[in-house]
């Protein structure tokens, strides 16, 4: 789902890596990903069984080993499951499992400083998991599906991003033609506009037909392509909004 809908739809994505509950992999991942990347999510492994190992892994990674419990998210989960009988049921040893996850990296410090520490992001006031960012770039996301696109979609205003007016422009084309008739015309399109920054994709949707994206930074020569891909697919240009529903509706689809 990231794929489909980021945090803002121009992100070029670049990696996407599936790491195994296992700390010396998630480490060196983490490190090489925010070396190499200006945005990094993690999702899954902040519950509170023995393989939710992501929050420990992640301060042996940038945080010398420091851990420690966020007072606020303590807080917010008690006030969030208060009404429920079985937290007031719990051993001491399943209250700590519960409370691990408000375990978090750990610096000391409130804000990040010269590319180094640790921020609480609450996104939503109805969830109370919070977005924990490292080193500026890592954003650590629960790996329930529906809590991770919430989440997503909210973290926008927490993002140093450019103004709207600075970014880059995106249209869409929706054509009912299979990916294959328009490959040869997309091909030779995206070697035509490479020089001048533009950038081609097509996204199919299974018996439906085809989106095909320009993303450039001049928005009236995006504007001319898009009539001109237009006429070549037999397509219509479509809306973001109508673009991204009806990829998300695709993808609950198959359960991804």
């Amino acid at each position: 789902m990231i794929l489909n809908s980021c945090v803002d739809p121009l992100a070029h994505r670049k990696r996407v890596e599936v790491i195994a509950d296992d700390e010396a992999q998630i480490i060196e991942a983490s490190r090489r990903m925010v070396q190499n990347y200006d945005f990094v999510v993690t999702s899954g492994g902040i519950g509170p069984t023995h393989d939710d190992i992501t929050y420990r892994s992640l301060a042996r990674a940038f945080t010398l080993g420091k851990l420690a419990y966020h007072q606020e998210t303590l807080r917010r989960m008690e006030e969030t499951s208060r009404h429920r009988r079985w937290t007031k049921e719990q051993t001491p040893e399943q209250k700590l499992a519960r409370e691990q996850m408000a375990w978090f990296p750990h610096t000391g410090r409130d804000r990040v400083v010269d590319g180094d520490g640790v921020e609480v992001l609450f996104v939503r006031e109805d969830i109370w998991v919070p977005v924990v960012r490292l080193a500026g770039k890592l954003c650590i996301f629960p790996g329930i599906p529906s809590l991770f696109q919430k989440m997503l979609d909210s973290l926008t205003l927490f993002l140093p991003l450019p103004p709207r007016e600075e970014r880059p422009t995106r249209l869409q084309v929706f054509t009912s033609l299979p990916e294959s008739s328009i490959a040869p015309y997309l091909s030779a399109l995206q070697q035509r506009v490479q020089p001048e920054g533009i950038r081609i994709g097509s996204y199919p949707v299974i018996q439906k037909g085809v989106y095909v994206s320009l993303i450039g930074s001049n928005k009236e020569r995006v504007k001319e392509l898009g009539g001109e891909v237009e006429k070549e697919t037999h397509g219509r240009e479509v809306s973001e909004e109508e673009a991204l529903e009806k990829r998300r509706r695709q993808s609950g689809s198959y359960g991804i």
